[in-house]
């Protein structure tokens, strides 16, 4: 008798441990889990490929902003003009980087807008060795007379 009591007893327990339930509406796992888990081989490598992308989009931004900003751009190029002036024969490029107290790629790239503006003239010397000169401030080479 106690055997049945104990048979009769477990399976009791064990209709009462699974009971009829069903979760809230509120609980329910969205739609949108179930479409990442079931599309994740594609998902998940377009997420990588779009974050690489924005690195390197800022990256490039970055790199486009390290140029010089207008008022700054114009005190180079007043202390480029004052420092040329002070050497009537010119300068070459790299003096005139550690003059001014300016890196020497960002010293060349001010002389060619003012080259382009028409402020300074170069050439090249034997030695090739660019020099950077006001313009007018010494005689022009077309302009020399034998």
């Amino acid at each position: 008798m106690s055997i049945s009591l104990a048979s009769t007893l477990s399976s009791v327990l064990l209709a009462q441990a699974v009971p009829d339930y069903t979760r809230p509406v509120s609980s329910m796992s969205p739609k949108y889990f179930e479409i990442l888990e079931q599309n994740s081989h594609i998902i998940y490598p377009l997420v990588a490929v779009l974050t690489l992308v924005l690195i390197a989009a800022g990256i490039l931004q970055a790199w486009r902003t390290q140029d010089l900003d207008g008022l700054q751009k114009s005190e180079f190029k007043k202390a480029i003009v004052n420092e040329l002036r002070s050497n009537i024969t010119g300068l070459p490029g790299d003096v005139l980087a550690k003059a001014v107290g300016l890196d020497r790629l960002k010293t060349h790239r001010l002389l060619e807008q003012m080259q382009q503006d028409g402020m300074v003239v170069s050439h090249t010397n034997s030695q090739r060795l660019t020099v950077w000169r006001i313009r007018g401030a010494a005689p022009e080479a077309s302009a020399r007379r034998y």
